[in-house]
């Protein structure tokens, strides 16, 4: 690692184009892009300089707590459904008559399809809209906060994704160029080709900028804890895959020296984590840049110019002269009661970066412990899995045993989606080779072939949630637990059931309309299952006396508000929410970090207190690491009280 004294290019004199800041949930990445186009708005007041966020959980406005940004700075929260809206809008008409030219849908089924998927993906033009102003040149640097890392994974890789809706445009206007030729002896562009031609250039010019270094730079986030470190190795990894290079990685919240055993420990650990990069190739040239945790929450334009203040390259040698340190035991105020025996699934779920994982593991293994005899299944709908880091299990997308009683998976959302597609063109291809007198394949089998592509955004995830609920049978298990995306990702999960059986029912009255040309049994009848398991998550999800959702949070007025915009959209969505967990608590203490920490920890609970007095809530300290099965089974013991009102 390379850790030279001068500053990270992101915070040199020039001024980059494209700039990202990207990691696990609940790291700092918001506050880093904040500070970071805080910084250079300030340094370069004669640039135009735009601040974007493109979490669906957008937090951009809370971390500049209602002060006014310089005037050259614009700070923008993305509302890619609103792209989205406006793109089928402007080019409703062109994708209808590229649909039309290229199959043999009526009006009718093409408009319900473009209703419930096309383009694709709301994320999708998000980045088509940044990429245009990139294009565009009206703003000097664009400063990106980016969504959790399975989130911003999907957005980095969206040229790939953006080519593959082009090719199925392309394809559909292949048979129409092929006839005009034919009838005609010649075919002539028109609107439409440079139309597609247009996008594809957009594509291949922001996947340019993306990896030209000079221009564009991605700042991966983390804290030395394990779970983050892990997920950034994840992230850096696929960066690298993709071609985009990372150079400089921020360490936000570091502890310093002090007398105060938590500090102490908290402050070893984080060393002794960073010592494990010294043996990772991928950090082979990377400069790490470290933050410290100050004691007031980094927010308003005082705090955000203060964010770079005191950081400083990190030296992360010496772990081993780090002192043995007694661990800080798990401790909890007002455990809350263990769920009923008849409950079929528990929903963890929050902002990212607030212990969702662990809380998900310890109350897995708690409801074992408590249920002798009751199967409980823990699982992840994360695309950023963290499962098998937390338990210290090798963990997949199959049921692996924990303990007795207690199996785990860390689902692969896009697996069973392709297996739909997979089954789909095989099906096809064996029905078409039957017709193929009456059928012009060269065009019109890749036209049907592409029939599923034009489904709804986050239908893989969906498909995979769908298909645990296969898991609750007799011979099967009795309780679901669920480690929850965070959450803007789980709201818009949460809401998907709905639009899924729009589109499951377009689907098959396209079958049914054209029964003829769609015999396909086997596709049925796994569609017909999806449905039925989508209808039983739906029935599940709003029955108090079957579901859970507990919401945890961490004592910042950002995670404050954020828990507020998920327990809004379970009341929209009627999910009963029967606790609330005040996660990674600062015990009160004589230090100066830890006063301040509980002084301001305490601000937040009250308001928590008063805005939520109907939810119980639940304060868990800080405490060493929890992770591994001994130390998560003891704290799943202090977080819930048996029927009796006590601990087992």
């Amino acid at each position: 690692m390379d850790n030279a004294q001068k500053p990270p290019v992101f915070l040199g004199a020039d001024v980059l184009q494209l700039l990202l800041f990207g990691g696990k949930g609940g790291v700092g990445k918001t506050t880093a892009s904040a500070a970071t186009a805080l910084d250079i708005a300030v340094r370069h007041p004669d640039l135009a300089i735009l601040l974007v966020s493109t979490d669906p959980a957008h937090s951009l406005q809370d971390s500049f707590a209602g002060a006014k940004p310089p005037s050259n700075l614009t700070v923008l929260e993305l509302d890619a459904q609103a792209h989205l809206r406006d793109f089928k809008a402007r080019n409703r008409q062109r994708l209808m008559d590229i649909a039309s030219r290229g199959t043999f849908l009526d009006e009718e089924d093409i408009d319900r399809f473009l209703e419930l998927s096309l383009p694709g993906m709301d994320e999708l033009m998000g980045f088509l809209e940044i990429s245009r102003w990139v294009r565009d040149g009206k703003y000097a640097g664009i400063v990106m906060d980016t969504a959790p890392t399975g989130h911003t994974l999907r957005l980095m890789g969206m040229p790939d994704q953006m080519r593959a809706w082009l090719e199925a445009l392309d394809t559909l206007l292949a048979k129409h160029r092929y006839m005009k030729k034919v009838f005609h002896g010649t075919y002539e562009r028109d609107d439409l080709d440079d139309f597609i031609e247009g996008l594809a250039a957009a594509v291949e010019e922001t996947e340019k900028l993306l990896k030209d270094r000079k221009r564009c730079r991605f700042i991966p986030v983390m804290l030395a804890e394990a779970l983050s470190l892990g997920e950034t190795l994840d992230l850096i990894r696929e960066l690298k895959r993709l071609g985009i290079e990372i150079k400089d990685v921020v360490v936000n919240r570091l502890f310093p020296e002090s007398r105060c055993n938590l500090c102490r420990d908290i402050r070893a650990r984080q060393i002794q984590e960073l010592s494990r990069l010294s043996h990772e190739q991928l950090f082979d040239g990377v400069r790490l840049w470290g933050v410290p945790m100050y004691p007031q929450e980094v927010k308003g334009l005082e705090g955000l110019r203060s964010f770079w203040r005191e950081f400083k390259p990190v030296d992360a040698s010496g772990a081993e002269n780090q002192p043995s340190l007694p661990p800080i035991a798990p401790q909890v105020d007002n455990a809350i009661p263990l769920p009923l025996p008849d409950t079929t699934m528990l929903v963890i779920a929050g902002k990212g970066g607030v212990g969702k994982t662990t809380l998900a593991c310890a109350t897995a293994l708690r409801l074992a412990s408590a249920y002798a005899g009751k199967r409980v299944l823990l699982f992840s709908a994360d695309p950023a899995h963290s499962l098998a880091d937390c338990l210290n299990l090798p963990l997949g997308p199959k049921p692996t045993p924990v303990v007795p009683g207690l199996w785990a998976m860390e689902m692969d959302a896009g697996a069973d989606f392709i297996a739909l597609k997979n089954q789909y063109r095989k099906e096809l291809a064996q029905f078409l080779s039957k017709l193929m007198p009456n059928l012009d394949l060269t065009f019109d089998r890749e036209v049907m072939e592409r029939i599923l592509d034009l489904s709804p955004p986050g239908i893989d995830e969906l498909m995979a949630l769908a298909a645990v609920m296969e898991f609750l049978s007799p011979d099967g298990y009795d309780m679901l637990v669920l480690d929850a995306a965070p959450t803007g990702h789980l709201i818009r999960l949460l809401e998907l059931p709905e639009i899924i059986e729009g589109w499951l029912k377009v689907v098959f009255g396209l079958f049914l309309k054209y029964r003829d040309i769609f015999q396909l049994p086997g596709i049925t009848e796994r569609l017909i299952r999806l449905s039925k398991s989508v209808k039983r998550l739906r029935a599940i999800l709003r029955d108090p006396s079957r579901a859970r959702l507990y919401s945890v949070s961490i004592l910042t007025e950002m995670s404050f508000a954020e828990t507020g915009d998920l327990l809004a959209a379970c009341g929209r969505l009627a999910i009963p929410v029967p606790g609330l967990f005040l996660n990674m608590a600062t015990p009160e203490g004589a230090e100066p970090l830890c006063a301040a920490l509980f002084v301001r920890e305490s601000r937040t609970r009250r308001h928590f207190m008063a805005a939520f007095p109907d939810i119980p809530q639940t304060l868990v300290y800080r405490q060493s690491d929890p992770r591994g099965i001994a130390n998560l089974a003891a704290l799943g013991q202090l977080l819930y009280l048996t029927s009796g009102g006590q601990h087992d």
